[in-house]
């Protein structure tokens, strides 16, 4: 039996439902935990983070296997799939819990998203600047237990079907090669 090396990649991208279902999809994905990082409180509720107060950004923790995909994929669809370029918001999700960022795990991820983040910028890939912050992951704490597959279990919940669709099509139409079904017929 071998043991199957797993990479983690931690990003804050607004509501984790979003940014969960999007990253679900990915080939190579083992898992995607909603939660919260980057913030001072231990352990903190949903309603405690929406406050603003503690600090945290709505997150996601990714497990996957690098030797499937690569954290720069990961970091690509996830600069396609929200707005790096507005502050503490993404579309009506608004305040420092909704900021974009990178929680890198060791000084490799801190470098490569710098790295990519200035190819970015030099290549005017967005009109304004990014404003993405790079940070430490600190303790990650996992959303309450009905914020995990949120989209999955609740697709005609009205914010689903107005925020996640678009994030999938783009999903589907820029990165189908790093889809789970690329190949397969669904």
């Amino acid at each position: 039996m071998t043991n199957q090396q797993t990479a983690v990649a931690v990003f804050g991208g607004g509501c984790f439902w979003c940014t969960e279902a999007v990253f679900d999809e990915l080939r190579g994905v083992k898992s995607v935990v909603s939660g919260y990082t980057g913030g001072t409180s231990k352990n903190p509720s949903y309603e405690q983070v929406c406050s603003g107060k503690t600090g945290h950004a709505e997150a996601i923790k990714i497990v996957f296997d690098p030797a499937q995909i690569l954290f720069r994929d990961l970091m690509t669809v996830f600069f396609a799939t929200h707005d790096p370029t507005t502050l503490n918001r993404q579309g009506n999700d608004v305040g420092t819990q909704y900021r974009s960022a990178i929680f890198f795990a060791d000084e490799q991820q801190k470098t490569e998203a710098a790295n990519f983040i200035k190819e970015l910028e030099e290549a005017k890939t967005f009109a304004n600047p990014i404003v993405t912050s790079l940070e430490p992951l600190a303790e990650f704490y996992p959303a309450e237990d009905y914020h995990q597959k949120f989209y999955a279990n609740n697709p005609y919940q009205p914010y689903c079907q107005y925020s996640i669709p678009p994030k999938l099509n783009k999903l589907h139409k820029q990165f189908s090669t790093l889809l789970k079904t690329h190949g397969k017929s669904v």
